[in-house]
């Protein structure tokens, strides 16, 4: 079976505006959303997770950025 082009296509979104990001630093509308989210779910994760910020680091950037990516 091959995978859904939906997927392929999500992870290309994802590589584009982290590229994007990358390039644009602060200035790109996407950065500061994606930190605030990091933030947040750096004191979720250090929290509600044992203190297991990074984690939370992590998981709060990655579902920021989905956000950013889905619209």
């Amino acid at each position: 079976m091959s995978e859904p082009e939906n997927k392929n296509d999500l992870i290309e979104s994802a590589k584009t505006e982290i590229s994007a990001m990358a390039e644009g630093g602060i200035e790109h509308p996407s950065t500061k959303p994606v930190i605030i989210g990091a933030a947040i779910g750096a004191v979720v994760g250090a929290v509600f997770l044992d203190g297991s910020w990074f984690l939370g680091l992590f998981v709060g950037a990655a579902i920021a950025l989905y956000q950013r990516i889905k619209k």
